[in-house]
């Protein structure tokens, strides 16, 4: 093959992956919306599965929701869970941050 059909290729495998890099990151973002929004949905089965979702992604921003969730669930099972979920992010993130504060010395 000459070396200007390889070019071509390999033009076009890089606007390929870049095209599949934005569409992933868009369909990540839109997961991550719609969980966070099922966190507050009708049904608790979905609220139940959010709080996995959130369970599996601490974070600050994920803090102050379940915070907001905590004062708005009404079930008992789902309100503990709730808790336990952000007790064990709220340590997490206090040694997470204890850690890089002492790193700094």
């Amino acid at each position: 093959m000459s070396e200007r059909r390889w070019v071509r290729i390999l033009l076009w495998t890089a606007v390929g992956v870049g095209i599949g890099v934005v569409v992933g990151a868009i369909l990540v973002r839109e997961q991550t919306s719609r969980h966070r929004r099922d966190l507050f949905h009708s049904r608790p089965l979905r609220r139940h599965a959010a709080l996995n979702y959130v369970r599996a992604h601490p974070g600050v921003e994920n803090v102050f929701l379940l915070r907001d969730y905590l004062a708005w669930e009404k079930r008992p099972s789902l309100r503990r869970r709730a808790a336990a979920i952000l007790a064990r992010m709220e340590r997490e993130l206090a040694l997470e941050g204890g850690s890089s504060a002492s790193g700094r010395g």
